[in-house]
């Protein structure tokens, strides 16, 4: 039987780096606290031994105040692990150490890892590893998980026979003791499940939460036991008072230890991080913020602009290959256009129109996220968001969201407040994932400005400010209607500035993140070009059922200054944003295929030829950006919410602000 070891510790102390660098895998790392909102298991080996380990969602302590710290507190406490490591971070090892001692009450075989050994020493910090080791009577290893320093030494005393920990590292006041002592034997029909000196603390707390997840995986509430319930009734110590002296012993002993064996020296990687934060989250940081992004946008379009042209030549120069062949096989016509004319043309079009932009912009976003600049932003946020009576965490989920709305909505898990996540999940969708870049990209390089000029950039820059300010306005008036409520304070960790991987950036956001979401839009648009091109091709008394369908919805699109056509482009892209220009390309095109895009000014032709205008492109990117979410994210609204109510609205909110703007843009470019 495999060796199961669970990883738990702080947020953003590296324990996904760890994880890869043991396991090999590839979970997504991140500069920031809650990046890591699920649990990861994978295995490795040492020797001819397996080792399965389990990545931990991040945790500042556990007393729960979310669903992942209650998931990584259940699995300390439950979890069938035989060892569990608390990474801790090196460089500030004070906060970490308290997990520490509180995962050692809570489990029978523990060890901890610090972490981040070459930062601290770039800090100026030098801890005593040897001493810290005797001191706390755990299993202590060093690494420097970024350059897998110390993962086997960490593999080898972690796969040794740990002894069961006898002693307590933390002794309490002697009112606590005495209260833990009345109560560890009413407390030991438990002791095969749960820790009863932890169990015993909980009581005193009166920690309901906790008390709930015991009776939960046990089977038993402690609080019903009649021992325990005669051993309460005999203690004087108030939860209150109990709460804030446990507390304060794991706080003052962690404290002790870190006086006594780190030492710590003047650090001027600390003075350069209060600089650069006086800059990044004082008055200017917004429009630094914004100018940021838009470099980064500017490079993404000025960057894919001529790969999205070699791509497609190449791609719809392979179509006469793939006619060929079926030539030769004598292949059915119905069978060469479903297969190349519909499924192959528009999996090119997705191809060629997404790679480009995406293998420039995740790169770059991630690059930022690596160098610890979005915690910044959440920071910088908070003020507008607490108006707004939500959670600066939200921040966060938004920068998710403009990858991928679905992982936005997933990582909302972060958020300890009910209400404020929900707020967080419902309003995700305004602002616009990857899928939607392309088309916005293009439309702005056709009628409104070059598309490689900085103007472009500013534009979409504009574009994103305005999905923010609509989310903010939503959240606001969720706020102040269906989900009331103040906002909860909340606690949010700066990491320092660090220098990005570069190599392992890049390679991790190709693969991650450029690829997975490429494939799952080719997965969409290959079978949606077949069936385009049988709607396209079926005839009912002269017109095409695409054509009957385009006409049915006319009226309804011209009402917001799209047409039929646009509308139902974005009504059969449900599966994923990135197929409506596609769509809506074939749908033109009188031979009901679609056509090689070639240059953007032949594109421009296509659109102008049927009747569009510079006000018609501003409204199709204003309900791109504004219009129900695609099925993937409706699907994780379900799955987190639990509720068709909220999977209902979340489509609606953003459906509803798309069309009332697009209305009062063609109403008010048709008074002009």
């Amino acid at each position: 039987m495999a060796l199961t070891v669970a990883l738990a510790g702080n947020p953003n102390v590296g324990k996904s780096t760890l994880f890869n660098a043991l396991t090999g895998m590839d979970q997504h790392t991140g500069n920031w606290p809650g990046k890591t909102v699920g649990a990861a298991c994978g295995r490795c080996s040492l020797g001819p031994e397996p080792v399965e380990l389990i990545d931990l969602p991040g945790t500042y302590s556990l007393s729960a105040r979310s669903a992942e710290e209650e998931a990584a507190r259940d699995a300390v406490l439950f979890g069938r692990q035989d060892v569990t490591v608390t990474v801790c971070d090196a460089s500030c090892l004070q906060r970490s150490l308290a997990l520490a001692l509180r995962v050692s009450e809570a489990t029978r075989r523990s060890a901890v890892c610090l972490n981040l050994m070459d930062e601290a020493g770039r800090r100026g910090v030098r801890v005593d590893v040897s001493g810290l080791h005797l001191a706390l009577g755990l299993p202590l290893c060093a690494v420097t998980a970024r350059k897998k320093r110390g993962a086997l030494p960490l593999l080898a005393m972690v796969s040794k026979e740990i002894p069961e920990r006898r002693e307590p590292i933390v002794l309490y006041s002697p009112e606590i003791e005495a209260a833990v002592e009345q109560l560890a034997p009413a407390l030991e029909p438990l002791g095969e499940m749960v820790e009863t000196r932890w169990l015993a603390l909980r009581l005193l707390e009166r920690d309901d939460a906790a008390l709930a997840s015991v009776r939960s995986h046990t089977g038993v509430d402690p609080r019903a036991l009649p021992a325990v319930r005669q051993a309460l009734e005999a203690v004087t110590l108030a939860p209150k008072d109990a709460r804030e002296q446990i507390a304060e012993a794991v706080h003052r002993r962690a404290e002790a230890l870190c006086d006594r064996y780190v030492v710590c020296r003047r650090d001027r990687g600390d003075e350069r991080d209060r600089r650069l934060d006086r800059i990044l989250t004082g008055k200017a940081s917004l429009p630094l913020m914004l100018a940021l992004l838009g470099v980064v946008l500017w490079l993404t379009i000025v960057g894919a602009n001529r790969p999205s042209e070699w791509l497609a030549s190449f791609l719809f120069g392979f179509q006469d290959v793939l006619t060929a062949i079926f030539s030769s096989l004598h292949a059915p016509a119905w069978l060469h256009g479903v297969l190349v004319l519909g499924l192959y043309r528009v999996l090119a079009w997705v191809v060629s129109v997404m790679l480009p932009p995406m293998a420039i912009f995740f790169p770059l976003f991630t690059l930022l996220e690596d160098a610890g600049l979005l915690p910044r932003i959440a920071f910088v946020l908070d003020k507008p968001l607490c108006r707004c009576k939500a959670c600066g965490k939200q921040a966060l989920t938004m920068c998710m969201g403009f990858g991928c709305n679905a992982v936005g909505v997933v990582g909302c898990r972060i958020i300890d407040s009910p209400r404020e996540r929900l707020l967080a999940v419902l309003t995700n969708s305004l602002v616009p994932c990857n899928g939607r870049f392309p088309t916005l990209i293009a439309l702005l390089s056709m009628f409104f400005v070059s598309g490689g000029s900085p103007g472009a950039a500013a534009l979409l820059t504009a574009l994103l400010a305005l999905s923010v300010a609509a989310t903010m306005m939503m959240t606001r008036l969720l706020s102040a209607t269906v989900l009331k409520g103040v906002p909860s304070s909340f606690t949010l960790e700066l990491p320092p500035y660090r220098m990005p991987q570069v190599g392992r950036v890049i390679v991790r956001s190709v693969f991650d993140r450029t690829l997975f979401v490429l494939g799952r839009a080719a997965a969409v648009a290959a079978p949606a070009g077949a069936l385009l091109w049988v709607l396209a091709n079926v005839q009912i008394n002269g017109a095409s059922v695409l054509t009957l369908c385009a006409g049915a919805l006319d009226p309804a699109g011209r009402l917001i200054g799209l047409d039929g056509v646009l509308l139902l482009a974005f009504i059969l892209g449900f599966p994923a944003n990135e197929i409506v220009l596609p769509i809506a390309v074939m749908a033109y095109l009188a031979n009901g295929t679609l056509g090689d895009p070639g240059s953007l000014e032949e594109m421009r032709a296509l659109f102008l030829a049927n009747g569009w205008t510079p006000v018609t492109a501003l409204c199709v990117m204003t309900f791109s950006m504004f219009h129900w979410p695609c099925s993937t994210t409706l699907l994780t609204i379900r799955k987190e919410t639990g509720s068709l109510k909220w999977t209902l609205l979340a489509a609606l909110l953003p459906t509803a602000l798309g069309a009332c703007l697009c209305f009062l843009i063609s109403r008010l470019a048709l008074a002009i």
